[in-house]
């Protein structure tokens, strides 16, 4: 993501956020100010992408001076940020660290002096209420400072959150304290010990919270470390050198990678990690592709083939040319990809910060009424209730045996305990646990909204060429006249055919060319030179080999100059003809030699990835613009019936063919790898693009399946359907907590059976909800088929 200020987007970092309420705070203030067209905030990662008018866009200083009045530090991150861990969040991370200790001391020496009054031990100071004061003072002084501060210039803006919640149940607390403990007329109970424990407990929750959080970024940030702080740059004379001998030989020095620009030339040695995207000039080896596609088996490369960053090199030294460096790598952009993706909500994760933005209004509300109803009526109503809550809290100036203290009691714990901190890490807790184990796999989703989208599917569309099948032509078979040399082995004849052929074929550009060509070098056999070479556009070629004439070119062509096929081969050319397979013949002046098929192959696990997709529910579809018995061929090949095949379509068919299928009431997915498949890609609820696929097929699309093969297409929505599973547990708990601790906290079972949730019992069971969503989040469970089997997917 550019993050510059001239560009359409911006992503800030915001301290302070901490629940649903201030999520809710934060895209409010954004969306209120001029030249802002829309905001996504992200709880866990405290960041916020802004989509700015183009016309007139804001300022990034605009905007983080906003969230500041409003009590959220924030600050613009620029675009190589993303490539490492923020100094500021280890810095949070160490303060919150010192407060809770402070606050912990502070709860230890307070619980100390409780303990002493409780037991009547004569210990100077621990039984002086003045001590308790002082005590609580410097705990909301210190410790408590941020919460306090914070909470109540959100609540002066009219935008509660939960420091507002906790900081008015910690101040009600203690400003009562302090009047009793003025004025003991008044006859008001003293809470000091319920204010330091409250905000000990507050802040230990925060901190075991933030660290189940920072796991969940374990994935993102294993990929940022992909990607190596040095490299060792070619330098001297011999460093511009065409010679691989001399390149490979040259000296090098260690460099930061973020210093590599274009055109400079790298030595990567076995057991390097690629800094770059990049081509090999000089030496051959294996790549590791595993951390960035999840392909299993390293992939030999040359010179000549482009290289990754993040890609490990195995077994032999290479040279390579810097193409794409820092932040403008496939890595950083993968990185950056998948933070945006965080970023983007879904719908149901929209709605819950919408509800718990405005769920504060009503806990301060519910707070209100439990004071004035237990301090009004319900004393009187249940007289016994003063009594048996003396006896739950269990010492004695420091009680609640008034109606005002006992309202006061319960509106604290109100405040505290009805925190929807649980409720707004519901959601992204999961889709950020989910699309870092996507990016690891190579499944990249672009949002929340984009999991969403995948695991209500029923209908999966599937391109053919380069989707089910690998793209692009491979000799499939080679078949030798019967009559012809019939002295030499089928494995001669067989040679002789492909190295005439592929010889003709040199000087050609066609892609059957190449596929002659490809499978000569890979058996090893050499090329022949060619003279008078000829083509006709569509037909075929003509030339000279070795001597002799020959013409490759279409059956058909070859047999309207009067070479005849041999009777046994015309079965073959029937067979393969039906199956959709380019058919070359080779003659040389008196008769057709043999016949060579092309074809687009299956991709190794189509079948496979066909099945357990049908497995899953789905209805599948195969559309192209092939003729309709090449795709029924390859349909029943991968287990598909005729009616599921939509042939004979041009790209603004494939479209209206989406379209259709949406209609019908059907969430639709469409997978495809081509520039004709961006319409379809754009079209359906879901587009899906294969790796290996064009970019503007990548960019069309809202899920890309990287690497070689289709399994990582099956994984994707089963990945999908275990996520939503999980953020339905997840806001099943959070909202179940809500409606059982409110009720309790606001006394409805203290008159029948004498329960009561005291305010720090309260500020424990909230922090417990909080730290139990995150770890559930973590427990999605969820494997690449290639690791584990598939079908072991829970939510």
């Amino acid at each position: 993501m550019n993050t510059s200020a001239r560009s359409d987007h911006l992503l800030l970092e915001i301290e302070g956020m901490k629940c649903g309420g201030c999520v809710h705070a934060v895209e409010r203030r954004l969306t209120e100010q001029h030249g802002v067209s829309g905001v996504a905030v992200n709880l866990l990662t405290r960041t916020a992408a802004v989509s700015l008018d183009p016309h007139a866009p804001a300022e990034p200083r605009q905007l983080t001076a906003a969230l500041q009045g409003i009590g959220f530090p924030a600050r613009l991150r620029d675009q190589g940020q993303a490539m490492v861990e923020s100094t500021s969040l280890n810095q949070g991370w160490w303060s919150r660290w010192r407060r809770l200790m402070a606050a912990l001391v502070l709860m230890a020496v307070s619980g100390l002096a409780h303990l002493a009054t409780a037991q009547q031990w004569t210990v100077p100071l621990l039984d002086s209420m003045v001590f308790h004061g002082v005590v609580a003072t410097v705990a909301l002084a210190g410790p408590g400072r941020a919460i306090l501060t914070g909470g109540w210039r959100a609540l002066r803006h009219g935008i509660p959150t939960m420091d507002s919640l906790v900081g008015l149940g910690i101040t009600s607390a203690y400003g009562s304290s302090l009047v009793a403990l003025l004025w003991p007329a008044v006859g008001w109970p003293c809470f000091f010990d319920e204010a330091i424990m409250l905000l000990g407990f507050v802040l230990l929750g925060r901190f075991l919270e933030e660290r189940a959080r920072r796991r969940t970024g374990l994935a993102l940030r294993q990929l940022m470390n992909l990607q190596p702080e040095t490299a060792r740059l070619l330098v001297g004379p011999e460093a511009t050198s065409a010679d691989p001998d001399r390149l490979l030989a040259c000296n090098h020095r260690s460099v930061r990678a973020a210093a590599l620009r274009e055109q400079d030339r790298l030595l990567l040695l076995p057991g390097d990690r690629i800094p770059v995207d990049g081509a090999i000039l000089a030496g051959r080896s294996s790549l590791d592709l595993a951390s960035l596609t999840g392909e299993p088996l390293p992939v030999e490369v040359s010179a000549g083939d482009g290289v990754t960053a993040g890609c490990r090199n195995l077994t032999g030294p290479l040279v390579v040319k810097v193409a794409q460096a820092g932040a403008k790598t496939s890595l950083a952009r993968l990185v950056q990809l998948v933070e945006q993706a965080q970023s983007r909500k879904a719908p149901i994760q929209r709605l819950v910060d919408q509800v718990a933005g405005r769920f504060c209004y009503g806990v301060l509300a519910l707070a209100a009424a439990t004071l004035l109803f237990w301090w009004l009526w319900g004393a009187r109503l249940w007289p016994t209730v003063l009594a048996t809550s003396i006896q739950a809290h269990g010492h004695g100036d420091i009680s609640m045996n008034t109606p005002l203290g006992l309202g006061l009691q319960l509106a604290i714990a109100v405040l505290v305990v009805a925190c929807p901190c649980a409720l707004g890490l519901a959601t992204p807790t999961v889709v950020s646990v989910a699309t870092g184990r996507g990016a690891k796999a190579g499944l990249l989703f672009r949002g929340g909204d984009v999991l969403e989208t995948a695991a209500r599917l029923d209908t999966v569309v599937l391109d053919k060429t380069g989707t089910l099948t690998i793209g692009r032509p491979l000799l499939q078979a080679v078949a030798p006249s019967p009559g012809w040399k019939q002295d030499a082995g089928a494995e001669v004849r067989e040679t002789l055919l492909l190295q005439w052929a592929a010889s003709l074929e040199q000087q050609t550009q066609h892609p059957l060319a190449h596929a002659l060509i490809q499978a000569a070098q890979e058996r090893g056999i050499p090329l022949l030179p060619v003279q008078d070479s000829r083509t006709e556009a569509g037909l075929g070629v003509q030339g000279i080999v070795a001597g002799e004439k020959f013409t490759l070119g279409r059956p058909d062509w070859l047999e309207q100059q009067g070479l005849t096929t041999d009777p046994s081969l015309r079965e073959c050319l029937r067979e393969w003809e039906q199956a959709g397979q380019a058919v070359m013949a080779l003659a040389d002046t008196t008769r057709i030699l043999g016949l060579l098929t092309v074809a687009d192959p299956l991709r190794q696990d189509a079948t496979v990835t066909m099945a357990r997709l049908q497995a899953m529910g789905l209805e599948l579809r195969l559309l192209s613009g092939d003729r309709r018995a090449a795709v029924e061929h390859l349909a029943h090949r991968v287990g598909l019936g005729s009616r599921d095949v939509i042939a004979d379509t041009r790209p603004q068919g494939k479209g209206q063919v989406i379209e259709q299928l949406r209609a019908q009431g059907r969430c639709v997915a469409m997978v495809g790898d081509g520039i004709n498949d961006a319409l379809a890609l754009a079209c359906a609820d879901l587009g899906i693009a294969v790796g290996t696929g064009t970019q503007i097929a990548q960019d069309t699309a809202d899920l890309v399946v990287m690497g070689e093969g289709l399994a990582g297409l099956a994984d994707a929505l089963l990945l999908a359907r275990a996520t939503m599973a999980k953020v339905r547990q997840n806001l099943f708990w959070a909202f179940a907590y809500n409606s059982l601790a409110l009720p309790l906290a606001m006394g409805l079972l203290l008159p029948s059976l004498g329960w009561v949730l005291l305010p720090p019992l309260a500020a424990f069971l909230m922090a417990v909800s909080s730290i139990s969503v995150v770890t559930n989040a973590l427990l999605l469970s969820w494997q690449p088929s290639r690791e584990k089997d598939p079908g072991i997917c829970t939510g």
